[in-house]
């Protein structure tokens, strides 16, 4: 899903050509890297921001389905928060979850 519009290369790299040997490939498709920017002071006033305490047995896939309606979006709420590991988040922390999804997919320069 989020890398559908990235574009992708062909790793054929003979540096790499013990690493395919030992995982009987031949090649390995690898995606360009996205520019990710943080909506500013001004832009997060566009945004409905829904409060979730983290609690036991909290995971990133977990409140994207419940938030979002797919696990799909996972990442999407680590980046919001700045917080890129379920482990950096401790019982009680508040999480936001940004709403409307698609205008927090438009910080993603993935094309």
């Amino acid at each position: 899903m989020r890398n559908d519009s990235r574009i992708s290369m062909l790793n054929r790299s003979r540096l790499y050509k013990d690493q395919f040997f030992a995982r009987k490939v031949r090649r390995i498709t690898q995606f360009t890297t996205p520019i990710i920017r943080y909506p500013t002071d001004e832009e997060m006033h566009d945004f409905t921001i829904l409060s979730h305490v983290w609690t036991l047995g909290d995971r990133f896939y977990k409140l994207s389905n419940t938030y979002y309606g797919s696990v799909d979006y996972w990442w999407v709420i680590p980046w919001f928060n700045k917080k890129p590991l379920e482990s950096d988040f401790n019982l009680g922390d508040t999480i936001h979850v940004p709403r409307p999804l698609e205008l927090a997919l438009t910080y993603f320069n993935i094309g």
